[in-house]
């Protein structure tokens, strides 16, 4: 099946050990979480391979992982029940190693006309995830991020690639532009002018690049060592209190969309806010007698 590819296819560390994250039992290997595995999903597979952690992975491996109306509806249906899990703390969304997702489904699109796209609001459940999911979400990107691929990567909260992974929006090369925030969020990424030239060209970008121009939070020489280093970021995060991990989230995610004087005024607002937590007692006291904090998340 054709993908948007197309183309492009060819002294501070004693103190901040008193902070690490409350110690979670290990397990040997993934298991199936319970909720959202009794779904059955026909495009992604959802696992927790983790303690306090949810791994989504994208599954149609013919396609490259291109994306589709039933498997946006999938991914967000199995994001909602991690984000409604009182167990799942923070998620891993990924594709497979030749591919994260090679683009959308040309097949599903090429027919639409305007009318038809603009009053059933075609693309725009793609991006339930950053609105609807207020745990972190990791994005582990292999191969193929291409067009609603890179689009989606986008949206997660943190991306850890490889040095190889193959970014790009070459929607220019089909007659059309961006439409799921690709604009928009690779302008924050990199700025006008680096963003212009990106989707009006339709270059791809590497791993390596990406991670240089900030992109990628951090890129890896394999995918074996980019889905260990993500998932242990990910049992990092779970380790915290919840209030304190969404509290953080929020206000990084108000940067985005503030100038600089409301987000400043917002996150003092919400550091002030969390003076009444119990987390934040318990953290303190903590860090002042030199224990473990036990967080209840309250």
């Amino acid at each position: 099946m054709r993908s948007v590819a197309f183309n492009s296819l060819r002294g501070l560390s004693r103190a901040g050990s008193r902070f690490q994250p409350a110690t979670l039992p290990r397990v040997a290997a993934a298991r199936a979480y319970s909720t959202a595995a009794e779904k059955q999903y026909e495009f992604i597979q959802v696992s927790e391979p983790r303690p306090g952690v949810g791994q989504v992975t994208l599954n149609r491996p013919k396609a490259l992982n291109a994306l589709s109306t039933p498997l946006i509806t999938e991914l967000n249906s199995a994001l909602l029940s991690f984000q409604q899990s009182p167990t799942i703390r923070a998620i891993v969304l990924t594709g497979s190693e030749r591919a994260f997702a090679a683009g959308a489904d040309i097949k599903e699109m090429a027919p639409l006309t305007f009318s038809k796209a603009y009053l059933e609001s075609f693309i725009e459940s793609w991006s339930n995830l950053t609105f609807t999911v207020k745990k972190p979400i990791i994005g582990a990107v292999s191969g193929h991020a291409l067009g609603g691929g890179c689009e989606l990567a986008l949206m997660t909260d943190i991306i850890y690639c490889t040095k190889t992974a193959n970014f790009g929006q070459p929607e220019i090369k089909l007659g059309t532009i961006p439409g799921a925030g690709g604009s928009q969020r690779l302008t924050r990424a990199v700025g006008k002018s680096k963003a212009m030239e990106l989707i009006l060209t339709g270059k791809s970008f590497s791993g390596e690049e990406a991670e240089r121009w900030g992109v990628a939070a951090r890129a890896f020489d394999s995918y074996e060592e980019l889905m260990e280093q993500a998932l242990k970021t990910a049992e990092t995060i779970a380790g915290y209190s919840k209030v304190a991990v969404q509290a953080a989230k929020e206000v990084v995610n108000k940067s985005q969309e503030v100038g600089l004087r409301d987000g400043v005024e917002y996150e003092r607002r919400m550091f002030h806010a969390l003076f009444g937590s119990q987390d934040q007692k318990i953290g303190m006291k903590a860090f002042a007698e030199k224990g473990k904090a036990k967080w209840v998340d309250e």
